[in-house]
Order: C-alpha cells, then structure tokens, then sequence
C-alpha cells in the first residue's frame, strides 16, 4: 500500500512538474506553471515523508518548517535585481545536498557490507540485495552524484560571489591554468577506478576534494560577461547530480527530476552560447573578459545630453526603441519605463523593446523585469525579431547595458566579445544611453557605442533619468 500510493503520487509529482516547466515557456502561461511546481513539489514531499522508511516525524516537521520559513523571509526580502544570485545560491545548496547523500549512502553501503542490520531502512535493503556487480554499479552512481554535485557547490559560490559584487567578474585564473583543472581531473579519474574496485572512502574524500577545486577554478576562470550562461550551466549541473543521487537511492521522482532539470539547464546553456556565437566548450573553458589581442582604439568622445533634449526627441519620434540591461534592474527602473511606454503609446508612438538572449544576468531576466511592470507582452521582441528594424527606428534608448549593444563585436576581431550577435542599435537615427557614468560595465569591455556621433549620453540613475523624462514627455 505504501509503494503503491508513493509510486502514484510520484508519477503524479512528474507530470505537474513536466507541466510547470512546460508553462514556464511563455509569459501568459508562468504563473500558472509556477503553481503546478508548488503542487507536484509538495506532493512528492508529503507523499516521500509517509511513504516506506518513514519515521522521525518530528524532526522532518521541524526541517520542513525552518525550511518553509527560511525560504519565505528570503523570497520577501530579495529584490528583482537580486534574483541571479539567489538562484546561483540555491544551486549550490542542490550540490551540498548531492555531496552529503552521497557520503551517507557510502556509509550505509559499509555498514551492510559489515553485516550491520539490513532492517534499518529501506536503502540498507535494497543495498543487501544488490549482487557484487550492482554493488559496483551503485559505487559509480554514487561517485558521480558526489563529483557534480562538488563542482556544483563551489562553482555556484564562485558565481554568486561574482553576482553580487563579492568577488572579481574578471576571468582570472591560477597560474598553469587549465593543466590545473585537468589535473584536477585525472585525479578524479582516478579516483574512481580506486573506489570501483575498493569501495573504500578515501578515493571519494580525494575526488570530493578535487572536484569542489574544479567548480571554483572553472567559474573564476570566466568572466563577467558570460555569466547568464553560467547560471544556466550550474542549473543543469544541479540536476543532474540530483539525478544521480537518484540513482544512487533508487528513486524514481528523484532521477525524473534531475534529468528535467539538467537537460533544460543544458539546452538553455546551448541556445544562450548559440546566441553569442560560442560554443559552450569555449565557454567554460575561457569565457569572456580575458585578453585575446591587441584591441582597436576607440575614437571620439562622449557626448553627454539632458532630459529635456531626450523628452523633445521622443515627442517627435514616430518609432521607438527600448533597449533594457542590468542597469534598469539595478535602477528598479522598470516601472518608470512601463509609464513612459504607455504615454508614448498613447499619442501613436510604434514603441517596442529589444531583448538580447544573455541580458541581464539571468537567462529571461529582462522579461521578468518587464512583465512584473506589466508592459504588454506583444511589444517585447527577441533579438532576432528586431533586429533588421534599427534603420528604421527614431531613436532607441539604452538603459543600462553594454556588450549586448557593442559594435566591437562585428568591427573587431580582437575584442573579446568578438562574432558575439549583438542589437545593432548604432543603425537608428538618434540612440540615447542611460548609464550611470563613463566606466566599462559589468564585463570590463569598452564600447564604441558610446562614441558614435549619433549616440548621446544620458548620465545619472536610470530611475530618476526616466522620471525626468515623464514629466517632459507629452
């Protein structure tokens, strides 16, 4: 009775989750979506805490409700601008999680192996049924839970660090570069033909080791720029370390889940690479912001304008176009531009946004931003969408981004954005940058853009830059 109802609702869990990441494809359907991931995820956890070896019920009350709790102070207080490394963060607590299972399972493998009691729990059970050849099957499992899930962890620290300002968003790397992480890898091969054979704890304690060198090196290793991308590859990593745990445990919602959630995270990785024109290997292995060459010098100056030449350029604009970065996240700027949408609209104005895959630091970052101000979906435009529109356009305002906008990127072999596509705003009749200062961004590149004799700079904070123009603008 209780595999039956566990196995059903389990099955149940995966559809709702199937649904929910299916949703997630499209605005209008993501609220929606996120509440089949609340069902199918509190089902598998009530189904998973009554279920066969279940007990200690008041300390799985006590975890699920400092959870609960933890989880919803965290959710209230984290701004928009803060979710990339919140979710940076949370990958690293799936890696923490995959690492300390797998070290459990280990024991409880030894503690069969000694001829510890077989009755103890539903793993110990299925452990004392495995023939030698399964039991070395299982070591691999296991092994293979713990190193993604290591790489996980201290490379989703790394990107949080780099997220939130804490550490460096250059590349940097430690001297011998990548014959350190392939090194690091070896050892973790060889690691494993230890373990496979002994099953003995050393062999995994020197791969944990290895493995948690490998996530830090590899995320230092990349830069600023490629960060959206690193994200998302964490996201897949985190999935499947939970599915090899799951493999691991014998549990099938566990290893339908990984699997959802790492091959998602991979294909996004994928599309996001694709869109910069790199493969994912390159990615990984370098990442942007590192030299590559000596890189052409940038000619011109700066050009700097105010609110009221911006709020007459846009009340004689027939077709405009916006352009959000991370800048407009880290303004809160989002609602001022919806405002500023509407009036334009209102008088006939053919205003849209552009959307670069990688904007922001979070795949679909700006879509979020701008679907919680409530700017109409139909408006917002992909890259490939819009981008042949350009020539055609008034004036174009970029609010807080950089490389995504960098002509360096078709002009300049040597820059390290170089073959990237990029939102060819430089073609409109007039662009306006809204930026804080001078500096280079996020990525540390310089921008031609900005020194385009078409191109004027619209200094200070996005926020109250766009305010400005509110009550200029007709």
């Amino acid at each position: 009775m209780e595999f039956g109802f566990t196995t059903a609702a389990y099955v149940v869990s995966a559809i709702l989750f199937i649904l929910s990441l299916g949703g997630l494809s499209g605005q209008e359907s993501a609220k929606r979506a996120v509440w089949y991931g609340i069902a199918g995820m509190a089902l598998a956890v009530f189904a998973t805490i009554i279920g066969p070896g279940s007990g200690f019920w008041l300390l799985s009350l006590a975890l699920i409700v400092a959870g609960g709790v933890i989880g919803y102070i965290v959710a209230t207080r984290v701004q928009m601008t803060e979710m990339p490394e919140l979710v940076a963060a949370m990958h690293s607590l799936v890696g923490l999680a995959a690492v300390f299972v797998g070290f459990i399972a280990h024991l409880e493998m030894g503690n069969v192996a000694a001829g510890g009691d077989n009755n103890s729990g539903i793993f110990a059970d299925l452990i004392a049924k495995k023939s030698p050849i399964e039991l070395a099957i299982l070591r691999v499992e296991l092994f293979l839970g713990v190193f993604i899930g290591a790489i996980t962890f201290t490379g989703s620290v790394i990107a949080y660090g780099k997220l939130s300002g804490k550490v460096s968003s250059n590349a940097e790397k430690l001297p011998g570069g990548h014959f350190l992480n392939a090194g690091a890898g070896a050892v973790s091969a060889f690691a494993l033909v230890w373990y496979f054979n002994t099953g003995d704890f050393l062999p995994l304690l020197i791969m944990t080791l290895a493995a948690l060198f490998i996530g830090y090196h590899l995320i230092m290793g990349i830069g600023g720029a490629d960060m959206p991308v690193v994200v998302s590859m964490l996201n897949s990593y985190s999935g499947w370390a939970a599915a090899a745990i799951g493999f691991s445990l014998g549990n099938d919602l566990l290893i339908v889940v990984g699997a959802l959630v790492g091959s998602s995270g991979a294909i996004l990785s994928y599309i996001m690479c694709k869109a910069m024109n790199r493969s994912f290997v390159s990615v990984i292995l370098g990442g942007f912001g590192g030299p590559v060459g000596e890189q052409m010098a940038v000619e011109g100056e700066q050009v700097a304008t105010d609110a009221s030449t911006v709020a007459a350029q846009l009340n004689d604009a027939k077709s405009v176009i916006i352009v959000p970065g991370y800048g407009m996240a880290v303004a809160q700027a989002q609602q001022a531009v919806s405002e500023l949408t509407t009036r334009l609209r209102a008088r006939g104005c053919n205003i849209r946004f552009a959307i670069h895959p990688v904007a922001g630091r979070l795949p679909g970052h700006m879509n979020v931003l701008l679907a919680e101000a409530k700017v109409p979906y139909d408006i917002v435009l992909e890259m490939d969408e819009i981008n042949d529109d350009f020539p055609d356009t008034d004036v174009v305002i970029v609010i807080g981004s950089n490389d995504i906008v960098n002509p360096a990127a078709q002009d300049d072999p040597n820059s390290p954005i170089a073959g990237m596509p990029v939102l060819e705003v430089w073609k409109a009749e007039t662009v306006i940058v809204s930026k804080r200062g001078q500096g280079t961004g996020y990525s540390g590149i310089e921008n031609p853009l900005f020194f385009k004799e078409n191109t004027r700079m619209l200094y200070g904070d996005a926020k109250d830059s766009v305010n400005a123009l509110l009550n200029l603008v007709k």
